[in-house]
């Protein structure tokens, strides 16, 4: 399946789920509360990391997820140095990365690329960043995002991993954007969320969403700024040769 068709597919795929069951996502009936912020913020507070110890990114992988939508945040996570945290090179390293999926099995990447997550929904490590790529969602998926997310720092989608979010509950009556190709199907979709156009990222308190392909990167870099500051985030961006300005806000 080419790349656009599978985008479409994985759009239209789960109209049907809606958000999860009341008493499991953050907008249950029960609780009658929004845990997130309803507006986007344009300067979010800062991110504290730990003093010592690794801050956890947990990247949600299922059949078709687009390399580039959570391969270039993995590339950004894995390349920041911090050395105010340590002498070695692992403790200057602050990020541990690791994918989570629905299951142990092999899923299937776009473009072929097979891979074997590191852990599934069940015995994952509790997150402090989820990263959702676009991918073809599933119930299982949707469930781990609606518990984790509200004790996440940040929970961020890139491309058409809105919609993922958006199944999760974790969306209603906030602002997010997309991939370009799916504002308008996005917005038929879901009338609850304000679609933003044109935007690289939209950042609500603890929930952020990125645009198609190379906008998670800025979104990541804009993620490592408010955990590091902005001299460490534009380290990792001239280490990695990104010579976009996108994620200054």
């Amino acid at each position: 399946m080419k790349r656009r068709e599978f985008l479409r597919s994985a759009a239209t795929a789960g109209v049907a789920l809606g958000p999860v069951a009341a008493g499991i996502g953050p907008l249950s009936a029960s609780a009658g509360q929004q845990p997130y912020a309803a507006r986007p913020i344009v300067n979010p507070d800062p991110l504290i990391p730990p003093k010592s110890g690794k801050i956890n990114v947990a990247f949600a992988i299922a059949d078709g997820a687009t390399i580039i939508d959570f391969c270039g945040p993995w590339e950004v996570f894995q390349d920041v140095h911090v050395h105010s945290r340590g002498e070695t090179m692992d403790e200057m390293m602050p990020f541990r990365l690791y994918t989570v999926a629905a299951t142990a099995d092999p899923i299937t990447a776009s473009g072929g690329m097979k891979i074997m997550p590191n852990y599934t929904v069940a015995n994952a490590p509790e997150p402090d960043v989820v990263v959702v790529p676009a991918l073809s969602g599933n119930k299982v998926l949707h469930l781990w995002l609606a518990k984790v997310a509200p004790q996440t720092d940040v929970t961020m989608s890139v491309c058409t991993g809105a919609f993922q979010l958006a199944r999760a509950g974790l969306l209603d009556g906030l602002v997010a954007t997309t991939h370009h190709d799916f504002y308008d199907h996005f917005e038929d979709e879901f009338p609850e969320i304000e679609l933003q156009r044109g935007s690289r990222f939209v950042e609500n308190e603890r929930i952020s969403t990125a645009g198609g392909l190379t906008s998670g990167i800025d979104l990541a870099l804009h993620v490592v700024e408010r955990y590091f500051g902005r001299d460490v985030a534009q380290w990792t961006a001239d280490y990695m040769e990104y010579q976009s300005d996108s994620w200054k806000v």
